[in-house]
């Protein structure tokens, strides 16, 4: 996959334990920028909410977010659970909806649990970020509105309590993949990146 198909990655949490480690993984990433403080300081095209997989966002940062984009954003979210995955998208799908909101003009939902749980030892991260890169590689090829860039928060790192490590290195791991043509991997290679993503 071409480099241009993804948007510009803003990479913002106020914890500094994960802004170095992503900095660490996505260092020589041109396209993506690294940022510690306020997720809604930083504007952009499309903004992820790290969901669960009913759109209910009744607690934590996609409080914030429904707070601060509009309770219409939940409606949205939930719509397109309900038409698109019979009521409850899993861990590794994600969409794009609109906000109406000049800032963040689009939500990119992408679950990160399917009920607020711990996900430490889990691969949600890696499923969930490249649910959302890929929602918005299809959206840009689709559609006439663009999005030429997305802001997204750390994913499991809050309830889900995710080791700031292991989800800079599952998110890294989800971008390179993206980035990278389609393919089938063998079983050896499924498995060498299975153990690279719960290594912390």
């Amino acid at each position: 996959m071409a480099r241009s198909a993804l948007p510009r990655i803003l990479l913002v949490d106020r914890s500094p334990t994960l802004v170095a480690a992503w900095a660490r993984r996505f260092e020589d990433c041109e396209d993506v920028e690294v940022v510690q403080g306020d997720f809604f300081e930083r504007p952009a095209d499309a903004m992820v909410s790290p969901a669960n997989s009913f759109g209910i966002m009744d607690g934590g940062l996609d409080l914030a977010i429904r707070d601060t984009l509009g309770f219409q954003v939940q409606d949205a979210a939930r719509r397109v659970i309900l038409e698109a995955h019979h009521g409850e998208m899993p861990v590794g799908a994600a969409e794009v909806v609109a906000t109406s909101h000049a800032s963040w003009p689009f939500l990119v939902v992408a679950p990160t649990m399917r009920v607020p749980e711990n996900v430490a030892r889990t691969t949600h991260a890696y499923l969930a970020f490249r649910a959302a890169l890929l929602a918005v590689v299809r959206f840009r090829r689709t559609h006439d509105a663009r999005i030429d860039s997305m802001v997204c928060p750390g994913l499991g790192t809050g309830i889900g309590g995710m080791d700031p490590d292991r989800c800079a290195t599952q998110m890294f791991l989800a971008y390179r993949h993206v980035q990278s043509p389609a393919r089938i991997p063998s079983f050896a290679q499924i498995h060498a990146l299975h153990d690279a993503l719960l290594r912390s």
